[in-house]
């Protein structure tokens, strides 16, 4: 059975822009973002579905989504001052939260996802990495 991507990625087989990380969640950019910015949020363990995450591993998902989010809020200051919270998990198999800067709630659709270009995600990254405050 292939790993899946998101595997591929916590693990360093593929790059990813991580933006956080800590022993059981890591958090990077998505290569098809809604809006710039737009970060998944993701436990290391293989888990498919979302609600099958353990209650203790689901609350150390949603507080490292809850200081993402403040980070995406500096860094990308969207009209609204809101981070849309999103869990779909239909794309990849493996439990994950989306983090989108919104400035409308109608940004919340993923038929608005494009695949952008590395420099672009860089840009975004490099982005969030000045604000973050470290800790």
């Amino acid at each position: 059975m292939e790993e899946c991507i998101f595997c591929q990625i916590i693990e360093g087989k593929i790059p990813g822009f991580k933006i956080f990380e800590n022993d059981d969640i890591q958090a990077f950019l998505t290569i098809a973002p809604i809006k710039p910015g737009h970060t998944l949020v993701v436990p290391k363990k293989h888990i498919d579905y979302f609600f099958d995450l353990d209650e203790v591993l689901m609350n150390k998902l949603m507080a490292v989504s809850k200081q993402v989010a403040a980070d995406l809020l500096k860094a990308f200051r969207p009209t609204t001052h809101k981070i849309g919270v999103m869990i779909a998990g239909l794309e990849v198999a493996h439990a994950h939260l989306h983090l989108i800067p919104m400035d409308n709630e109608e940004e919340l659709d993923f038929s608005l996802a494009k695949q952008v270009s590395t420099d672009e995600l860089k840009e975004n990254f490099e982005k969030i990495k000045t604000i973050q405050t470290p800790g």
